[in-house]
């Protein structure tokens, strides 16, 4: 039988029900191959040559195929159709050459599907080719590069700045884009405008809004009415008139449907709608297309198959009738800079199936394959005619103008189905008018607008003055605005920034966003973006030394280098050894520079975010609690940090950017005879009870709780008060005594509230992480009780906390308890240390222990049949199996400190 070799069993599985009994179908579980973390993986003075190592997990992989091969000299690499998919089958030839399984007589094919359907995978099957040569060498290049950067520049980072954690080619200019918007924000002066409305009403008793566009007979610009003073004249202008219609103009147009997802907008469609981050994203898609149900899920290309087409022309016929139908297929041809991997679009393998037809258990896949439908569905039905009407209202003076606009849909098409998201926020021509004729009087509304004076007017800061004003009649209204900085980046608008300045590449995005959060350099609060010390820390010493490399031109024209690599038209190693020679230049320049000269071009670069001018005209340098020292820029293994001169003798520090930029302490209130701040610290804003005396040099404190996922929100400084403040000061709360002994606490953790409890025979707390913030102070003895116990039941949940138990089956035979829990990807079986996914066609409810037994020993049977023995007998086994493994990790220990090969980003 001819082996098949995919990248995951789920695709493995797919694939096997199409081929059937004649092949066999293994899974390589993705690259089976990398660059060692040590130096010397790549070697730029032997021409760029790379020592490839199978790492520990792979090892058992490429052996089960070897063993494959032994009983059939056929091999047919079907990993992915991109870049990624075309390295992995040629490290897979490679490997299994050099084991010698793959012999001079051996038959080795390349094949590749877009979709994982049996027509797609037979036809695949029937146009075998050999491994594409040039996209294996843009790889090679990739991932020399990647090397090259993380491995020397990242020592460097360690050295210069105290807990930076890495740099990479694409993930640092990543980085820089949201460390340049955050830095526009913080330097942007809002400015003062004023709008002013009118409620109408037609001689029929219907209400319209309209707003002023024209004063004292001259046409209005945005900033022409400046202050509260001109806002209450123009107000009063337009109420003491009276007003007409001075024309009525409605213009017919058409909206046409948005082009079929790729990979970005797949990413910026699904965190607009759904608040889904990339990777979440590309996890949901990449099992939608591993059960067959979506085209790839990683490409440039926004074409769509002929019969794909046809077949969504008939789906749309089926559904919505021929009016939705256009009289020619739309074409949609590719755009975007780079457009390398142009794949086919992102769309349903079979347009017949919604999503509720599918039966999908999990949310984020049947959220997006409900997306990608109707977008597919969306992009080959008719536009959407609509109709805009504008009216011009004016004074029979002419001193004063107002306009009301609005429109109406005649057809509504492809929006019968779907309309994309935005990421700005609309505006109000969409309402629909009342009918309104030129020529006749446009009365002032008896309802009035003194509901939206009122909320206008809670924003009010009484010291500044009025915040809206009101006619008499209560039928104009002036409000204050202020122009508003540039938005926070989201992980929508920055795949789609990375798009527009050519960096990165589909199968990169979700992978550089999701690293510079792992890194710890941005955070994400309410699906923005923002940077934390550390990564603007980063940022501005790469700026300052390495310019060139964090450039969006250079970054660029390096990708549009790498993809002549892939079309063979440059050779990857004269690529290389242009970028090394300069790289390496700076590099060596960078090494011989002492911290201090660093820190000194980093605090004179920062120095307008640092040092804001202050309102008395006092030098901003001037330690703020001594009087006497001056601020200058530290760093600590945490990140940059702003302290006194004047340390240890001064002990004033505040974050670089933030909440308590300048170093206020703020008294919340008493708490008895105690005095309860708010404080601003290296580490953040935090509330501390008192202050340091002789008898009590550490008074009692708490952090402020940054954002952490969307169960548990930040607290902002500007919303602290006394009562929260206390409730921070309560932990870590004693919720009370275990049955077993020992005290269940609760508390705030780096990764969120969690509950910890010791049992006296224990050596070590168990953890169990909470679902929701308010629970460590709500939580009670009987539910914390549970959560452990559920939690000691299964071990090794990690941050996830214990699985549900769904039901109980029984008994083992060799021993031990068998059940069915609720996982991430579906229900499964479990029995010690081995689970089972329970079928797609099987209801939790209705398993029995029968089926699990069947599941179960498949499974380990699977496993090498490490489970056949007793459980004592194997248990013996894997603590030897344990021990092996732990001095391989000593042996690892120098490579540890190279790590930044293996955290290098594409």
């Amino acid at each position: 039988m001819p082996v098949v070799v995919v990248e995951s069993p789920a695709k493995a599985k797919t694939i096997n029900k199409y081929l059937g009994s004649d092949y066999t179908v293994l899974a390589s579980y993705g690259h089976v191959r990398d660059l060692p973390p040590k130096d010397g993986s790549v070697d730029p003075e032997e021409d760029f040559s790379m020592k490839w190592e199978i790492g520990n997990d792979s090892r058992k992989h490429v052996a089960a195929i070897a063993e494959a091969l032994k009983s059939d000299n056929a091999l047919i690499l079907a990993t992915d159709p991109d870049r990624e998919g075309e390295a992995i089958s040629w490290h897979l030839k490679e490997a299994l050459t050099k084991r010698r399984s793959i012999k001079k007589d051996t038959d080795v094919r390349r094949v590749t599907f877009n979709a994982i359907t049996k027509a797609a995978v037979t036809e695949a099957m029937q146009n075998p080719r050999e491994i594409d040569a040039p996209l294996v060498e843009a790889y090679l290049a990739r991932r020399a590069l990647d090397y090259l950067v993380g491995f020397n520049l990242s020592p460097v980072l360690w050295r210069k700045l105290p807990g930076a954690r890495s740099a990479g080619r694409v993930q640092s200019v990543c980085l820089r884009l949201i460390v340049e918007r955050e830095m526009e924000i913080e330097a942007f002066k809002p400015r003062e405008y004023w709008q002013v409305k009118a409620l109408l009403s037609t001689p029929r008793g219907q209400d319209y809004e309209a707003r002023l566009t024209m004063l004292a007979g001259k046409k209005l610009d945005r900033f022409d009415i400046e202050n509260a003073t001109q806002a209450e004249m123009a107000v009063q202008a337009v109420a003491s008139r009276k007003l007409e219609i001075a024309s009525v103009e409605a213009k017919p147009s058409s909206r046409n449907p948005s082009a079929p997802f790729m990979t970005s907008t797949l990413q910026q469609e699904a965190s607009r709608k759904f608040g889904m981050g990339a990777r979440a994203c590309m996890s949901a898609a990449q099992r939608l297309y591993e059960a067959g149900h979506i085209t790839y899920m990683r490409t440039d290309g926004i074409d769509m198959a002929p019969e794909a087409t046809a077949a969504c022309r008939d789906a749309i016929a089926d559904r919505f009738g021929k009016d939705y139908v256009p009289g020619s297929p739309r074409i949609y041809k590719n755009k975007a800079k780079n457009a390398q991997e142009a794949h086919e679009c992102i769309r349903p393998t079979d347009m017949t199936k919604d999503a509720a037809s599918l039966k999908l258990r999990e949310d984020d896949q049947r959220k997006l394959y409900d997306l990608i439908w109707k977008r597919t569905l969306a992009c080959q039905m008719e536009a959407a005619r609509l109709e805009r009407t504008t009216v011009e209202i004016a004074s029979p003076d002419g001193q004063v103008g107002l306009r009301a606009t609005g429109q109406v849909v005649l057809f509504d098409g492809f929006l019968r189905v779907y309309e994309e998201g935005r990421d700005d926020v609309a505006d109000d021509d969409d309402k629909r008018l009342p009918q309104i004729m030129q020529g006749e009087a446009a009365n002032f509304a008896k309802a009035g607008l003194r509901d939206q004076y009122a909320k206008a007017s809670e924003k009010a800061d009484p010291a500044a003055g009025p915040a809206a004003m009101i006619s008499g009649n209560d039928a104009v209204l002036g409000t204050q605005s202020f122009t508003q900085p540039p938005p926070r980046y989201t992980e929508a608008t920055l795949v789609k920034k990375m798009e527009e300045l050519g960096i990165g590449r589909p199968s990169t995005y979700a992978s550089v966003i999701g690293t510079i959060q792992d890194r710890e350099y941005v955070r994400k609060e309410q699906n923005r973006l923002i940077p934390e010390d550390k990564g603007r820390i980063v940022t501005i010493f790469l700026l300052n030394f390495f310019r060139t490399y964090v450039g969006y031109e250079f970054t660029a024209e390096l990708e549009n280098e790498l993809d002549e690599v892939s079309a063979g038209e440059m050779d990857y190693k004269a690529l290389l050894g242009k970028f090394w020679r300069d790289f390496s230049a700076a590099i060596s320049e960078t090494s011989e520079l002492r911290i201090s000269e660093v820190l000194d071009v980093l605090d004179e670069a920062l120095a307008p975010q640092l040092y804001p001018p202050r309102e008395d005209g006092s030098d901003p340098r001037i330690c703020p609690k001594c009087g006497q020292g001056r601020l200058h820029l530290k760093t600590s293994r945490t990140g940059g940090f702003v302290g006194c001169g004047n340390y240890p003798e001064c002990t004033y520090t505040r974050p670089i950017a933030g909440e308590g930029a300048e170093g206020e302490e703020k008294m919340l209130g008493l708490d008895g005879e105690d005095e309860i701040w708010l404080k601003a610290g290296r580490f953040g804003p935090y509330v501390q009870r008192g202050e340091p005396t002789p008898e009590n040099k550490k008074p009692p404190r708490a952090s402020l709780p940054k954002a952490r996922g969307n169960f548990l929100p930040g607290w902002a400084p500007d919303d602290m008060t006394l009562e929260k403040a206390l409730t921070l000061l309560t932990l870590p709360r004693e919720i009370g005594m275990h049955p077993d002994g020992g005290v269940i606490k609760s508390n705030l953790g780096r990764f969120g509230p969690y509950i910890m409890h010791q049992a006296p025979d224990e050596e070590k707390p168990v953890y169990v992480n909470l679902k929701e913030f308010q629970e460590v102070f709500e939580i009670g003895m009987n539910h914390a009780v549970e959560l452990l116990a559920e939690k000691r039941a299964n071990p090794g949940r990690g941050r996830g906390g214990a699985a549900k138990v769904l039901k109980d089956l029984g008994e083992h035979p060799d021993g031990g308890k068998i059940a069915v829990y609720e996982g991430r990807y579906g229900p499964y079986v479990k029995w010690e240390k081995i689970n089972a996914t329970l079928p797609k066609e099987t209801e939790p409810g209705d398993a029995t222990l029968e089926q699990a037994l069947e599941l179960i020993a498949e499974k380990a049977a699977k496993k090498g049949g490490k489970k056949k023995a007793a459980p004592k007998k194997t248990a013996a086994k894997k603590t030897t199996a344990k021990k092996t493994t732990a001095k391989k990790t000593t042996a690892k220990k120098p490579a540890a400190k190279k790590a930044a090969a293996k955290k290098a980003e594409d």
